[in-house]
């Protein structure tokens, strides 16, 4: 019997990060305790996203990783990331998740191939169909070099399984174009930096990277951006948020739980690598600007 959670009461999400070990293999215990505290701290819970470094993993350890975390059992709902570029081989992926005790998919836009409007319709249509958790869209042409059409929203309508979108285009004009054309739709920022915009715009939470370093705090931030409590803390947030994508997401994130002591080291799969983050001065002000809000 998989645990059932109101997704709506789960305002934070935290794209987990996947410890390695210096011999590049997954550090379940690690794992472990990274789960432990976003429990603690009562996030939800997204596995496999570009934070988790999905795509850098073989399907064995995806599937490792799933089962791990499931046989845990989390008092907090589990997302599972759903992308790539072979429409097959998400759906073969989506038949294996549908029978863990899971919660909800992020499905992520088609890498690579840039479709239009039908195509991206065809994409999200079929892994929708498919799909036995309500699921959350991703838009994040950043990554997918092409942004989510809002028609394709309207096109999807029908679908039961179609819950939220994680809106991280870094535009709030795209995030009031499918607030328009889908007011029904749960919208999830997808820049920890834009959540107070996104919040007085009408976003239901976060989807973080920072609360993987920073759980509780996040989870406080996020509650007072949804009350409109913020302003105080906007400034200082925002500089901190910035120090963690100085160079691409998930380095400077692993390298500060590494100096926080939370992982044993800051190792990512190739091409990434922490040497790339070279001068650790904006993550340790950062590091020392949160933990000392109160």
């Amino acid at each position: 019997m998989i645990q059932q959670f109101d997704l709506s009461e789960y305002p934070l999400w935290t794209a987990l990060i996947t410890p390695f070990t210096e011999q590049d293999t997954i550090n379940f215990n690690g794992l472990a305790q990274l789960v432990a505290e976003q429990v603690q701290a009562n996030n939800g819970i997204l596995l496999l996203g570009s934070t988790g470094e999905g795509l850098a993993l073989t399907m064995d350890e995806q599937q490792e990783i799933v089962r791990f975390v499931c046989n845990l059992a989390p008092n907090v709902p589990l997302m599972v990331a759903v992308g790539g570029f072979n429409l097959k081989q998400q759906v073969q992926w989506l038949e294996f998740c549908n029978d863990m005790p899971i919660h909800a998919y992020l499905l992520g836009s088609p890498l690579y191939a840039k479709p239009g409007i039908q195509g991206q319709t065809h994409w999200f249509d079929t892994l929708l169909a498919n799909s036995a958790h309500p699921c959350m869209l991703y838009n994040v042409p950043g990554r997918s070099a092409v942004a989510i059409d809002p028609q394709v929203l309207a096109n999807l309508s029908h679908h039961s399984t179609l819950w939220a979108m994680k809106e991280a285009s870094g535009d709030i004009a795209k995030f009031e174009a499918f607030r328009s054309i889908a007011p029904e739709l749960a919208i999830y920022s997808g820049d920890d930096a834009l959540m107070p915009y996104f919040a007085q715009a009408g976003a239901k939470g976060l989807v973080s990277v920072a609360a993987n370093a920073w759980p509780k705090q996040t989870a406080e931030f996020v509650r007072r951006s949804l009350a409109g409590t913020y302003p105080n803390l906007f400034s200082q947030w925002s500089r901190a948020i910035n120090s963690l994508f100085t160079v691409a997401n998930p380095i400077p994130v692993k390298v500060l739980m590494h100096k926080q002591g939370r992982i044993d080291c800051p190792d990512l799969r190739p091409p990434l690598t922490h040497t790339e983050l070279t001068d650790h001065a904006a993550i340790d002000a950062a590091n020392h600007t949160i933990l000392s809000f109160n």
